[in-house]
């Protein structure tokens, strides 16, 4: 499969490692215990954007990429988006603390795509080893995919913020 388009259905049976917040585990020490995050069945009825990032505590992610989520958030959510999703190859433990260091506590969910699982399975992985997920964007809106693109390039463009709250 080359990446998800408009129109299409989000897939069955997508599932992530994700560590909820916790007043408990509020420090980036505190490991917390992964869950199952039954991402299929979460979007059903949702509106949902998903940004992928090659790596939690990268230079272009840290910098570039998860910045304009934060400070767009409450536009985002104005657009009346329920879920905002960040997933990169990372266990759930590095994407709980990397949420943690940004004082994100729920309003972006950060998920673990264990083995790549779901960009590879949309071909939207680096086919590097180790594996790691592609830049990208989607928005779910209620089970159906209403934008989705992978950056063409090292940039952050198509995956941005900015561009997934012009298509909202």
């Amino acid at each position: 499969m080359a990446g998800l388009n408009e129109g299409d259905s989000f897939p069955d049976g997508v599932e992530f490692s994700y560590i909820p917040w916790s007043p408990e585990t509020e420090s980036p020490t505190s490991c917390g215990i992964p869950i199952t995050f039954k991402a299929s069945q979460e979007f059903k009825d949702k509106k949902v954007v998903i940004f992928a990032v090659p790596g939690a505590f990268t230079p272009g992610c840290s910098v570039r990429h998860l910045p304009g989520y934060i400070e767009k958030m409450a536009e985002i959510r104005g657009k009346g988006v329920d879920l905002v999703c960040v997933i990169a190859s990372n266990d759930a433990f590095v994407m709980s603390a990397w949420g943690k260091v940004n004082g994100i506590k729920d309003e972006i969910l950060f998920l673990s795509d264990t083995d790549c699982k779901f960009s590879k399975s949309i071909g939207w992985d680096m086919g590097v080893s180790p594996n790691r997920t592609a830049r990208y964007a989607m928005v779910i809106d209620h089970g159906k995919v209403v934008y989705a693109e992978k950056e063409p390039g090292r940039d952050v463009t198509v995956s941005g913020a900015l561009a997934v709250l012009a298509k909202l």
